[in-house]
């Protein structure tokens, strides 16, 4: 009886928060933050991040969400698609990684009566010819795949040629030309790096994350009166803190992770302007905001040792690995009056989830075949999905060398040695007699520490097989 009541109890409440009118969302992604970074995470963390920490107490934070992917693309091509990137043919550099006619967060979102607006980070290609000089349209991005409105860059902030893009074409194509860069004390690719190649006359580097910024809460603030009534739909893709770490004078010095904390710093910053825009605006008791990052952080183990900072948080590995800290993430959601404050999840949830979950959020229906690797996890959000009953099936990635893993539940299987990824050794070949893969519990070993897969020979085949059978299948959710 006492079952029932909280059952009818449960869905009173969820049709309440369904049925009222659709909110505004905004979703912020930013770029290569580790798990560790935000102070809501870690308390060793010697990164100052006080608004992405007051996200965390005026909301949920999920202790166990994971990208679609560990690396930029992929992860983002999850994100907005509700699809295993790995289901995919990526050459982002040539042609649009999403294919036409494929239901994204954004076009699902429009069909369902929001103003969709983009700002930040594509990453995820063009149509072939169009970025040959950059003075006609780009065809394949943003506004084609279901964003009335976009301003921002192609890709990263160290991947040329640097220009704006504002709807389908350059603000000003790439005519000048910029030499590469690398900052003493760091690894080729951490620091003030960026290479050599094309830039927009007047565009700097160090510009880029503020000018974001100064777009986005344009939008918010603009949005009550030029909305038309209609709720919005913010996707805001940070470049940072990948690299170039190019942390404006305010923020240098600020904390004890050396040129990367303080790039996090002023990121953090930045999210709190885009806060207090949605608080001028009227906006925040009716707006979901979603707060991540697309994967792993560019941070050492001599990192770790040179400044007693951990930005994986405990977690084994970093950007680019099968291993946690490749792809474990910080996850936050603020949904005032309906995802309670200071709450914290351990459901195991994936970027491809959001899909599902927008759509439950607006009202509106996923059309056949779209999102078939998204849950709902909206019961999750509004406290009636118990830890211990799982919101979605396992989660499965894919890492380099076609290494991939699989997440069920506290298991995790790997079917490759080595990271797959950045932390050496990538790749190890099976020795005679040896494990051919590695296996973890992580509710005992979340720091993937002791390789059971000799010693758990039937939960390996279990979960093998379970890959097997999700990576040959078109889809997960029926």
């Amino acid at each position: 009886m006492v079952a029932l009541v909280r059952s009818l109890a449960f869905f009173a409440l969820l049709g309440s928060a369904l049925s009222a009118a659709p909110p505004n969302i905004v979703l912020i992604l930013v770029d290569d933050m580790g798990y560790g970074d935000p102070g809501c995470y870690n308390r060793e963390s010697k990164i100052p991040t006080p608004n992405i920490d007051r996200l965390a107490a005026d909301g949920m934070r999920f202790t166990d969400a994971h990208a679609a992917g560990p690396l930029c693309h992929v992860s983002r091509y999850g994100l907005l698609t509700g699809r295993y990137p790995w289901r995919a043919r990526f050459n982002w550099n040539r042609r649009p990684v999403i294919g036409e006619g494929r239901v994204t967060v954004a076009s699902l979102l429009g069909a369902a009566g929001y103003r969709t607006a983009m700002v930040g980070k594509w990453h995820l290609g063009f149509e072939e010819g169009a970025e040959e000089d950059y003075t006609g349209v780009l065809k394949g991005g943003p506004v084609d795949r279901g964003f009335d409105s976009y301003f921002g860059i192609r890709a990263s902030t160290d991947i040329p040629p640097y220009f704006y893009i504002r709807g389908d074409r350059a603000v000003r194509p790439p005519t000048d030309s910029i030499d590469a860069n690398h900052s003493e004390g760091w690894t080729r690719i951490q620091g003030e790096f960026w290479r050599a190649g094309r830039i927009a006359p007047g565009l700097e580097l160090s510009e880029v994350l503020p000018r974001f910024t100064e777009e986005a809460v344009s939008l918010i603030r603009g949005h009550p009166e030029k909305g038309g009534g209609k709720p919005l739909f913010l996707y805001l893709a940070y470049p940072a803190p990948h690299t170039p770490w190019l942390p404006a004078a305010e923020f240098r010095d600020r904390g004890g992770a050396g040129l990367y904390g303080d790039f996090c710093t002023m990121v953090d910053a930045m999210v709190g302007r885009v806060m207090g825009a949605l608080d001028a605006a009227g906006m925040r008791g009716e707006t979901l905001v979603v707060f991540s990052s697309d994967n792993g952080p560019v941070w050492y183990e001599g990192d770790v040792e040179r400044f007693g900072h951990d930005s994986s948080g405990g977690l084994r590995g970093m950007k680019a690995d099968a291993w946690e800290g490749g792809h474990r993430m910080p996850f936050i959601v603020r949904w005032p009056g309906k995802v309670r404050a200071a709450s914290t999840s351990g459901q195991m949830i994936c970027f491809t989830d959001m899909l599902a979950t927008f759509a439950a959020a607006a009202g509106a229906e996923l059309p056949a075949g779209a999102g078939p690797d998204s849950f709902d996890i909206t019961p999750v959000l509004f406290g009636e999905q118990p830890d211990g009953a799982a919101v979605r099936p396992p989660v499965v990635m894919a890492a380099g060398g076609r290494t991939m893993m699989i997440r069920d539940g506290d298991w995790k299987y790997i079917n490759a040695l080595g990271s797959g990824g950045f932390s050496k050794p990538s790749r190890v070949e099976p020795e005679p007699g040896g494990p051919r893969g590695q296996l973890y519990n992580l509710a005992d070993d979340p720091g993937e520490t002791r390789d059971l897969y000799l010693e758990e020979p039937e939960i390996v085949a279990r979960l093998s097989a379970r890959l097997e059978e999700i990576r040959r299948a078109d889809r997960t959710r029926r």
